[in-house]
Order: C-alpha cells, then structure tokens, then sequence
C-alpha cells in the first residue's frame, strides 16, 4: 500500500483530478435530457428550412437611436459616397435620392440597392413557381393582379415553367423621386435566368433549359417615408427584352 501512495503516483492522480475539471467546465455535463446526433440534424435541418420572415425584404436598415455630431458627420459622407456611387453621374437620380435620405433618415442608396436585388430574385422565382402568397406580400396590389392573371392564364392551359436563377450582372438606379406621400426608386436589372415553358405534355414550346439567357426589366419600388413599414413594395414593371 505504501508504495501505491509515492510521490510520482501521488502527483499523477492530482494532474488527472485536474484534466477532469477543466474538461468538465469545458465540455459541460449530460443531463439526461440531451437530443441524440439525429435529433440535433433533425432540429438543424428545420431551423434552416424555416422561413426568418421570408416574404419582407428590407431595402433599408431599422431606424437608429440619435448619434453625436461626429457620427452624424461620418454618416453624412458616407451617405453622400453611396449617392455619388449609385447614381453614376445622374444628377437627377443623386438629387432624388437625397431627398428620400432627407424624409428618411434610415434610407441608405446601397442597402436599397441589396434589397432590390433580394426582391428581384424572389419575385421572378416565386412567379415562375407560381408562389402567390410570396407575391402579394412584395406586390402593390395592381401589379400583383397582373402576375396573378398570367398565373392563372398558365395554370388553365397547364403549361409549366423550369426556372433557375443565375445572377444579376447588372443593377442600376435610373431614377429617384420623392413625392407629398411616397418615394419613388426605379432600378434596371440585367438577369441571367434559365427558363423553358412546357405544355401540359411535357413539350418545350418557350426558352430553352439548356441555355443562360439575359432580360432586362424596369422596376419601380415605392414606400411612405412616414410609415412604420420599414418595407418597399413593387408597384411597376416595364420588360425590356
């Protein structure tokens, strides 16, 4: 016994007690109420497929809590370098953005300009997918009447579109305004998309599903500045090819 308790021995043990509380403190201990390894792929997979508000798209930051001078003066250059930035020499876009930035302290040209390109993609997706509910969230309601009608149009003749969304090579604001009730922002978007429409027997009678193919359209999207709703809703369209 007394030479199971040596010095050597002694100091082993006291670095293992050591080891086991730190991993302790670590690693936590079990509680019996642990989910096993698929439960937690189970409870990942849904969180991730769960929507986080899918249908709002925030083309401005939340409102923020009064600043002092000096942030107040960084903000407003770095909202004037967005405007000069997004307006690409346009004086009449820069002036109306700026008078939107004014009714709006929250607007920023470039956090717009993301937001549209996240409406864009969702709105030509949810169309060809015909995903109603996704639209009228996104769409003032004249606009939304007009895709719904082309919905049903293809729905009664049971042609179906394979969509896929490439990119945006190209965004641009081509106009800004602000009016007594509303701002105003139109954007250019160039769109890779494939598309091919097929009748009801599988027979491809538009685009081509083998092929990336570029439109163009003109997009309008409008909001009170005074409202609460921090979002834009599209209120027209104009296809250029």
């Amino acid at each position: 016994m007394d030479d199971f308790f040596d010095l050597p021995t002694l100091i082993v043990i006291g670095l293992a007690i050591v080891i086991l509380f730190r991993l302790r403190s670590v690693l936590g201990t079990r509680t019996g109420h642990e989910r096993n390894p698929l439960e937690r792929r189970e409870a990942a997979a849904k969180a991730a497929a769960k929507p986080a508000d899918e249908t709002v798209v925030q083309m401005r930051p939340r409102p923020v809590e009064p600043v002092a001078d000096g942030d107040a003066e960084r903000r407003a250059r770095k909202l004037a370098t967005e405007i000069e930035q997004t307006s690409h020499g346009d004086a009449a876009v820069a002036t109306g953005l700026q008078a939107i930035a004014d009714a709006d302290p929250g607007f920023g040209p470039r956090s717009f300009v993301e937001g549209a390109k996240a409406a864009y993609e969702m709105i030509v997706t949810a169309f060809a997918h015909g995903d109603r509910q996704t639209l009228k969230n996104l769409l003032e309601k004249d606009v939304y009447d007009g895709f719904e009608r082309a919905i049903k149009d293809r729905e009664t003749t049971g042609n179906k579109i394979d969509f896929t969304f490439v990119g945006l090579p190209k965004v641009e604001i081509i106009e800004a305004e602000l009016d007594k009730r509303s701002a105003n922002v139109t954007i250019h978007f160039d769109a890779e998309v494939v598309q091919a429409t097929r009748d009801k027997d599988g027979q491809l009678i538009d685009g081509n599903a083998d092929q990336v193919q570029t439109i163009s359209d003109e997009w309008t999207f409008a909001r009170n500045p005074k409202s609460r709703d921090p979002n834009w809703k599209l209120v027209a369209t104009n296809q250029i090819a």
